[in-house]
This record gives structure tokens, sequence and C-alpha cells, in this order.
């Protein structure tokens, strides 16, 4: 070990901490000498990445500065694929140098707490499919299609650049240091280093947050499968399907995860084909045909079995499961693309990008346009699934470079598409799908009506317009189809419909694409709900120590049942919401998020700051996102909680439904919907002042200790002590010629560990 745990660590044992590895076992990490033959830089590789920059440097030319009437579509997937990859190579390897510095002689929780249930070393490869399932729900589908309305440049520049500098910092850094302390979550990390103020107002965040997420997130997925047999069948196959994976690599065939991979793909492609033809049955139409209230009951019984099952047997490969599907239809995506080349007519910022005022959603392009699109740039829900299930389960030190920052890439990615999916439509047709039925009255008719009325150049609906599309994906009517889902869904059969299948095809597309988001989405779910349970458990277990015990079942169920409980509820208030759940809530959902995400990199940076001066000159990668964020999320609550206008202000919109029952007006609807929206905004305009009053506080507390500790030099190092690692793994997703080599050596090894484990049943 590399330090006695009987006295407080300082910031000088954060460095080259004393590890004596077993010198009967390989080496556990590769040499300084090996990684740097590794990283050198030859011709060829010059060459590649001045190409990648010159390709970069024209795509965002074309976006920004170029353009014309219109912009090719072709344009975004290179602007956001080079910036990737020169974010990745470089400025990761920053951090990871400079801010993180991984050890992998080090071991991991996974490792030294391994139970079989919460901490299990698992496979690089696994747990990038995990965690990428994990964080990619509602926000990279959602949000950028609800932006659109506010034109194309604003949100491209956020999506793509804002990971690079916001998102994947966050996700990178409070996975790393999570796993160095034990994997604990981001309230408790608060608590210890931040202090019982800062601590408590964190973690009372982080749990209320968590229920705003996690609801919005399961609301998407009714909205999309709400009637949809072929949806509800396909996804409900995901689960037996991820059971079996799970038994099948525990026991059956201990680590052959390609095997299980190409079994796994296999049966999730005749779920998706099977689903076709059950709801084509007479059969299967009435058994999955669903209304919305009664996905959302299944959705919140689903969430809490899944949180209690061991991770191994559902989480991880259901969403490994899933990641097949994810990142194939969007990497599909962008192929169709750059085949199709669509042209995209949306102004670079329209007339409601100035305004504020569009129909699809209430407020200004700043700071609206980042909370609205949330997860596609940066997410705190991403730093409880970073600093909750993930770090249990890291294999080795430095792959958490892969996992999180490479994560949250692939998120921006599918975000980007989204946006161009939802760009490449006719904008009267995305107008009348996203704008809700209290708009538009929920038919054609109302629907024209509407759009037209808005007054928007170039576009003119007519009836046949709408229902001939909607006849085209199969579907009685594409009205008010809100939160994003449907748009998407659209807009992805509209590309792949010219690239392959033709129009025949259209029907087949669009529905494979509301099975895809809900799959998407729903393993965010499940995620959300275990982690909000180990929050819960260790809040409890503050008063009641047997809580913190995460394998006792009592606690377990009890913790899990009260948090799917909460979300549970305001997901039913969102399914039954007048105005559409998607349109009054996902801004709650978006303020709520990047508050937490400035909570998360507030305590990242009191980390860093107490870590000592050899880091202090680095802090600006963690402050200048975490005082951004700070200041979109904090303006944006204002306007929620003070604006005058309805539209836009929770509490101006409770006064006037109000005003209209006391005065018995119904133009505003019937009084059960009047009733519902001044519950729902009371509710909402509630938690808006909650969740700013609690980051505020976090905040400042944050700066105080960052402050500090510069001026002490450091401060108290709050990791495990470390301990000899007796495993090794490679650290990317393609192992380097070097790694291979030792992967040789420790094989036979870790096979018999993975023996061991299946004698022992766990």
């Amino acid at each position: 070990m590399s330090t006695s745990p009987s006295r407080p660590r300082s910031a000088s044992d954060y460095d080259d901490p004393e590890i004596v590895p077993d010198p009967s076992l390989p080496p556990t990490s590769l040499t300084p000498e090996q990684e740097a033959e590794e990283s050198r830089w030859t011709w060829p590789r010059i060459v590649l990445w001045v190409a990648i920059a010159l390709l970069g440097g024209v795509a965002w030319t074309m976006l920004a500065i170029v353009r014309g009437e219109t912009v090719n579509a072709i344009w975004f997937v290179f602007a956001a694929v080079c910036t990737y990859l020169i974010g990745y190579r470089f400025y990761s390897k920053v951090i990871e140098r400079y801010i993180t510095r991984p050890d992998d002689r080090r071991a991991t929780p996974a490792e030294v707490r391994s139970d079989g249930k919460d901490y299990v070393p698992t496979d690089r490869r696994v747990l990038y499919g995990h965690h990428f399932a994990a964080i990619a729900g509602a926000g990279p589908l959602v949000g950028p299609v609800l932006a659109a309305q506010m034109g194309y440049l604003p949100g491209t520049i956020w999506i793509i650049v804002g990971v690079v500098l916001a998102g994947a910092v966050q996700d990178y850094t409070v996975l790393f240091f999570s796993m160095r302390r034990g994997g604990r979550t981001i309230g408790q990390m608060a608590r210890q280093e931040l202090g019982k103020i800062g601590g408590t107002a964190a973690i009372i965040a982080s749990l209320l947050i968590m229920l705003i997420i996690v609801a919005i997130l399961a609301l998407v997925v009714v909205n999309a499968l709400g009637e949809s047999p072929w949806g509800v069948f396909s996804v409900s196959m995901t689960i037996p399907i991820a059971l079996f994976m799970g038994v099948y690599l525990r026991y059956l065939r201990p680590g052959k995860v390609t095997e299980v991979s190409i079994i796994g793909f296999v049966l999730l492609m005749a779920a998706i084909i099977g689903g076709g033809w059950v709801a084509s049955t007479e059969w299967g139409y009435a058994l999955f045909h669903l209304d919305k209230t009664t996905i959302a009951w299944g959705i919140i019984i689903y969430g809490f079995i899944a949180a209690i099952l061991p991770v191994w047997l559902l989480l991880a490969p259901r969403d490994y499961l899933s990641t097949f599907m994810k990142i194939g239809v969007i990497v599909m995506l962008a192929l169709a693309i750059v085949v199709v080349r669509p042209e995209i007519t949306v102004p670079a910022v329209t007339v409601f990008g100035e305004t504020g005022l569009g129909p699809v959603f209430a407020g200004p392009l700043f700071p609206f346009l980042f909370v609205t699109i949330a997860c596609g740039a940066l997410s705190g829900f991403h730093a409880l699934i970073s600093s909750g299930t993930t770090p249990k389960l890291v294999e080795k030190e430095k792959q958490t470079r892969f996992i999180g920052y490479g994560g949250m890439l692939m998120e921006s990615f599918v975000a980007i598409m989204a946006l161009v999916a939802a760009l490449s439509i006719d904008q009267g047709i995305y107008f009348a799908m996203n704008s809700p039925a209290a708009l538009t009255g929920g038919t054609v008719e109302g629907a024209v009506a509407f759009v037209n009325s808005l007054g928007l150049t170039g576009v003119h609906l007519t009836p046949e317009m709408l229902t001939s599309t909607a006849e085209a994906v199969g579907e009685e009517s594409i009205v008010s189809r809100t939160g994003g889902a449907p748009t998407l869904a659209l807009g992805l059969a509209h590309i792949m419909q010219q690239a392959l299948g033709g129009q025949a095809l259209m029907a087949f597309w669009y529905h494979f694409a509301i099975m895809f988001e809900a799959l998407f989405i729903l393993t965010a779910v499940d995620a959300g709900t275990r982690v909000a349970r180990f929050m819960l458990q260790d809040s409890i277990g503050a008063w009641i120590p047997k809580f913190r015990d995460v394998s006792w079942r009592p606690g377990v169920w009890i913790c899990t049942a009260i948090m799917v409980a909460g979300w549970g509820y305001i997901l039913i208030l969102g399914v039954t919401d007048p105005l559409g759940g998607i349109n009054t809530f996902f801004p709650l959902f978006g303020i709520a998020n990047q508050l937490l995400a400035a909570i998360a990199l507030s305590v990242v940076m009191a980390i860093v700051a107490k870590r000592g001066p050899k880091y202090v000159k680095w802090l600006w990668i963690i402050a200048l996102p975490m005082v951004f964020t700070a200041v979109v999320t904090i303006t944006a609550s204002m306007y929620k909680i003070f604006s005058p206008v309805p539209q836009i202000g929770y509490w101006a919109n409770n006064a006037k439904y109000r005003a209209a029952k006391a005065a018995g007006d119904g133009s505003l609807g019937t009084p059960e919907v009047v009733d519902a929206v001044i519950r729902n905004t009371a509710v909402q305009g509630t938690l808006s002042i909650i969740f700013v009053t609690l980051a505020i506080v976090v905040i400042l507390v944050a700066i105080v200790v960052t402050v500090q500790a510069i001026r002490h030099g450091g401060g108290e190092n709050t990791e495990d002590p470390a301990v000899a690692s007796r495993r090794y793994a490679p650290a990317g997703f393609i192992a380097t010629k070097d790694e291979r080599e030792l992967e040789k050596e420790w094989e036979p090894i870790l096979a018999e560990e993975r023996a061991a484990t299946a004698r022992r049943g766990h």
C-alpha cells in the first residue's frame, strides 16, 4: 500500500505512491519506454493528422462562413468526426498527462472489492458499451431535434465544440476521480471534498435532479412506444436476450466476448424483424398495442426490477447489446448522409432563434439553446453514471480515457446525426410534428392552419403533405408527435430510404428508428435507477449505517422502491400533461441536467486544486466549462422562475391558468386540463427554485475550497490507498502491439480467474 490510512494524507501523496508488484506475476502495465515508442511521431502519422485537420477546417468553413441558401449535410459529418478525432488524440491526452495521471500498476475498485454484483472487473469493450448505453439517453436524440427550430449553426457549434471542451472533460474526470475513491457517487465525493454544507446541498440536488432526469428519459420512451406494437415487442425482447447473454458470458463461455456479441446481434436483428411480423398479426396487435399510461407503468416496474438484479445479469449485457444497434445505426446514418448528400434548407439562425418565442419551446437562444440540447454536449446525468455503476466496473485505470472521454464523443455524434435528421425534413412538417396539440388541435387541418400562420419563409404546408407522409411511414397521423423521437425517426427514414430500399421501405425505416430510439433511452432508465439507489442508500446510511451495505437486500429494495416511486410520479404527470409532457417538462430537464453538470465540475475543480501546485496551472480545463455552465443554467433558471411571459415562465403560466379558472374562462381548456396545468407548473416552478438554490450553494462552496487549496499548496488526499494490481488489460478499444504481447502473458492467469469465479457461482 502507498500510505498508512491512520494519518491524513496530503497532496504530495498523489504522486508516485509506493506500489510493490507481485514478482511472480507478469508486469501489470507497459513501461514508459514502450508507451513513448507507441506514441512516437512518424511521417505517415503527421500526414494523416494534417489531412484530418484540413478536412475539418474546410467543413467548418462551409458551415459557418461560406453557407448559401442551402448547405450540404456531409459537412456536418466531416466537421464532427474531424473535431472529435483531434479532441480525443490531443486534448484528452493533455488531461490524462497533466490532471488525471492514471497508473496501471494500481488496482481499481473492481479488482480490490470484486463481489460479483456491483464491483466486477469488466472487459473494456463491454464496459464502453454499457457506459455509452447508460449515458446516451433521451438528450442526444430529443434535445437537438427540439433545438432545430433555432437554426442549424448554433446547435452544431455547441454540440461539437461543447463536447470536446466540456462534456467529455466532465465524464472523463468524474469517472477517474470516482474510481480512485472506490466508486463513490458525485454526492459522496462532494460531501468529502466540500464539507457538510456543500456536500449536503450536492446530495439533495443530485437526488432530486435524478428524479426529473429519469422521468423525462422514461417519458420519451413512452411517447416513442405509445400504440406501437412493433416497437413494444422488439424492445421487450431485448430483456430476455440480455439475460441470456449475461448467463452465457458468466457461466457457459466465460470471457468469450466476441462470440456472445455475434449471438446477441443476431438475436437482436431477429427481434427487430420479428416485431414487424408480430405487429401485423391480430393477436400481436392486440397484445402489444398499448396506450401510454400502460407503457408508463410497465417502465416503472421494469426500472425497479432492473435496479435490484446483479449488474452482470441484465444491466451490462443489455447495454452492451443495445450499443450494437445504437452505434451501428448512427454510423449507418452518417454513411447514408455522405452517399445521399441531402441539402439543408433551414437557415443558420431562424426567426425563432432571434425572438425566442418558437412553438416547439420558448426562450431566447442564450441560454435556452444550451439547456435544450442538454446531453448532446454536456450532461450532469453522465456524472451520476460516471460516479455510479461504471467506476465499479473499470478493469484498469488507463481505460477511463477511452470509456469516459471516448464514450461522450460518440454521444455527441449521435446528437449531430439527430440534428441533421431533423433538419433534413420539410420545415412545415417539422413544426406540425413538434408543436403541441394545444396549438395544432391535433388535426391535419389545425396543423396546416397553425404552421402557415407562423409566416416562415419558404414554408407552405398542405394537408396532402401531412397525410401522405403519415401514410408513407405507416402511421395514422404525424401531427403533434412531440418528444423529438418521431421527428428523428422520420428524418432517418427519409435519408435511409434514399440510400437503401427506396420509398417502399419508408415505413420499415421509420418503425426501425422508433424502436432504436426506445431501446437507446430505456438503457439509461435502468442505469439511472441503479445509480439513484446507490445515492439514496448512502444518504440514509448517514443515520442508519446498515443501508450503506449494498449487499443488504432489504436496503436495496427499499431505496430502489423510493426512487422509482419518485420518478414514476413525475412520469405519470408528464404522460397526462395536457400541454404535451415533453414541451413543458423538457426545459426543466435540461436546466436540472446542466445544473448537475455545474455541480459535478465544481467538485472536480476542488479535487484537482487539492492535488497540489503541479495541477493548479491546468485547473482552467475544469474551471472554464464549469463557469460557462453555471452562467447558462442560472440564467435559464431565472427566466423560468421570474419571466412574466407565460410561454417561458412557469409561475407566469401558473398565474394565467389560475386566473382563467377563477374567472370561469373555458378558452384554455376543460376544468380538468386547467387543473392539470396549474398542478404541473407549480411542481416545475418549485423544483426550479430548489434546483438553482442548491446548485449555487455547491458552486460557491467549491470556489471557496478551491481558493483555499491553491493558497495552501494543496489539500487532504481522499483517494483510497494504492494497492498493487494483479491483472492486466489494454487501455483502448484496439490493443497496440506491445499491449497484445503483454496480454498473451496474462491470458492463462485471467482464464483461471474466470473459471474460479464461475465455479464459485459469483
